[in-house]
């Protein structure tokens, strides 16, 4: 059986589940499955944000402190889990986290230095780069449009629009064709049911 392959955003939003996320993934390692983890910023590009909206820093100092607030993030996912702290992105079976600071100094093409392109992006850009599918896991249950649940939308139809997907997420996926399942992972044993249907099934919605 071929290896099953993700590259994975586990949103701040689930800092309180996160290890266990973690844990629960490599339940599916032991069966062919790897996960390239990518974390989100949390608390800690909270406060970048509330230093730039007070012109505290500039869009550069931002991006790249935002950045390194997702290196840290990195850290709590990897300590204690077993997970391998990686610099530079690869497809392979087992559980590890990437640390993007080094990865994107090197070459960070495809993103730009704005609000617009946050971590969602970044890990969209590891999955065009790596030719994967992303999981994005957060506390919701999919893209809500007009107040409802999506199963399934195009990139396109959600740029412009106010979402749990940032925008330049969006562009990265329409530009190399990459699917985004956005799953909810406040319960994490449900969270690995859903990622075993995948892609076949997707109990959020796949954006494309």
């Amino acid at each position: 059986m071929p290896m099953r392959f993700y590259v994975v955003k586990i949103g701040g939003s689930l800092i309180e589940h996160a290890k266990e996320i973690v844990r629960r993934f490599f339940l599916l390692s032991e069966r062919g499955y790897g996960f390239l983890l990518v974390p989100g910023g949390g608390p800690m590009a909270d406060l970048v944000r509330s230093l730039y909206s007070r012109g505290m820093v500039s869009d550069e100092a931002a991006h790249w402190m935002a950045v390194l607030a997702m290196e840290e993030y990195a850290y709590l996912l990897a300590d204690g889990t077993g997970a391998e702290l990686v610099d530079t992105p690869y497809p392979a079976q087992g559980v590890r986290v990437l640390r993007p600071y080094r990865y994107l100094m090197e070459n960070d093409r495809g993103l730009e230095h704005t609000w617009d392109y946050t971590s969602d992006s970044i890990a969209a850009l590891v999955a065009c780069r790596l030719n994967s599918d992303m999981i994005k896991v957060t506390d919701v249950d999919g893209v809500m449009i007009s107040e409802k649940l999506v199963s399934a939308v195009r990139a396109s139809e959600l740029m412009g629009l106010q979402s749990c997907v940032d925008q330049g997420s969006l562009r990265i996926i329409e530009s190399c064709g990459a699917r985004c399942f956005v799953l909810n992972g406040s319960v994490p044993d449900e969270l690995i049911a859903m990622v075993e249907e995948l892609p076949e099934r997707c109990r959020g919605t796949v954006i494309w």
